[in-house]
């Protein structure tokens, strides 16, 4: 028979008679919310827990959060394992590859014929300032080391953080445009 019981308390004491330890347990039930019928026949009644989980950086899509014998839980039946798997909810700004993070920036055409600096703000809140030189070209992938996500196995490390460049070219250019671009960047 299973009996279930809203609240329990539970006191013990031990005596030491003539080298044999006696211990007497006693059970007290609070039967404020549990009728006598309940008391005489068993009732099973539901009980709140509450589970926490403690998210570790850098935990990916997939994880699996285990609370053993947690589910399910009914009498004379052994419970199963409450199973908890982690999803990551898509970001404005950043999307994930792995233990790096990925940042596409719009720029127009003369900033990445010119140079062209990103600001930005990490998913941890620092402000970062990334000066680019270099002459930007539609594959142009721009490495940040140690600013992507954390390693979840080694947490002093962090993945990069991958800027990538979206560029917009003019749809249309007037005759004196084209011909000043040609004697710009002739060889």
């Amino acid at each position: 028979m299973f009996l279930g019981f809203s609240r329990v308390a539970m006191y013990s004491s031990s005596t030491f008679v003539a080298g044999v330890d006696h211990t007497t347990t006693r059970l007290s039930i609070d039967n404020s919310q549990v009728t006598m019928k309940a008391l005489i026949t068993g009732k099973t009644l539901p009980v709140e827990e509450i589970l926490t989980i403690d998210i570790k950086p850098g935990w990916k899509k997939g994880t699996k959060i285990t609370f053993p014998e947690k589910g399910n839980e009914q009498p004379n039946v052994i419970p199963s394992d409450l199973v908890f798997i982690i999803d990551e909810k898509p970001h404005s700004m950043f999307t994930r590859d792995g233990n790096d993070l990925v940042l596409t920036q719009k720029i127009s055409l003369a900033e990445a014929l010119t140079g062209y600096t990103v600001h930005l703000t990490t998913l941890d809140g620092r402000n970062l300032t990334i000066p680019i030189n270099s002459v930007i070209h539609p594959t142009y992938e721009e490495v940040v080391p140690r600013e992507g996500m954390p390693i979840p196995k080694e947490p002093t490390k962090r993945g990069n953080l991958r800027i990538k460049f979206n560029i917009k070219f003019p749809t249309r250019l007037t005759a004196e445009q084209k011909s000043g671009i040609k004697k710009l960047l002739a060889p």
